[in-house]
């Protein structure tokens, strides 16, 4: 068995794209995960399930949410050892956790082109990527924030970003 982050896009932001961390749980229950847990109201969920691999939870959870109510939801996922290291693989020092946002990627970065950034362009923000995440820092907080639309630019998949101070919590839900 194996343990799955799944992160939903753009989920209870707004008056659109609503859904209830209850009618989450159930529809993952009901797609056959086990252990269903989430995180907040902004679509974090862990999961446990075979070894079928994050893309396909990724498409399971994406069809089960436009199917059943009717969102159409990207969904990014990982397995909690590839979660785990995105966490340890963070270069950049965290002063303020909600301040401090990790981009999941569901496609792979650009990173020649996001290492080429004229950062001066940028001069509240601060970058780091590796092949599936980025990791920014938006000294004037996340409304001001520049970096994420430009890593979103940047991939060749979707982007869904969470604060430091959530991504340890979901880190510390898959053990």
């Amino acid at each position: 068995m194996t343990v799955y982050v799944v992160l939903l896009r753009g989920i209870n932001v707004g008056r659109h794209k609503r859904i209830a961390m209850t009618d989450l749980r159930r529809l993952l229950a009901d797609l056959g995960y086990r252990d269903v847990a989430t995180h907040l109201q902004s679509g974090n969920a862990v999961v446990t399930s075979g070894d079928e691999g994050p893309d396909a939870v990724a498409v399971a959870v994406s069809e089960g949410l436009r199917d059943r109510c009717g969102l159409d939801v990207p969904v990014v996922v990982r397995t909690a050892e590839t979660f785990a290291a995105a966490v340890s693989a963070n270069p950049l020092e965290v002063v303020d956790p909600s301040r401090f946002l990790v981009l999941f990627c569901s496609g792979t970065l650009d990173t020649r082109a996001l290492s080429s950034l004229d950062m001066e362009r940028y001069p509240d923000e601060r970058l780091a990527v590796t092949a599936t995440e980025a990791y920014t820092v938006h000294e004037e907080g996340l409304r001001q924030a520049r970096l994420p639309d430009v890593v979103a630019r940047h991939t060749d998949g979707v982007v869904t970003g969470r604060n430091w101070r959530t991504v340890l919590r979901i880190a510390e839900m898959t053990r």
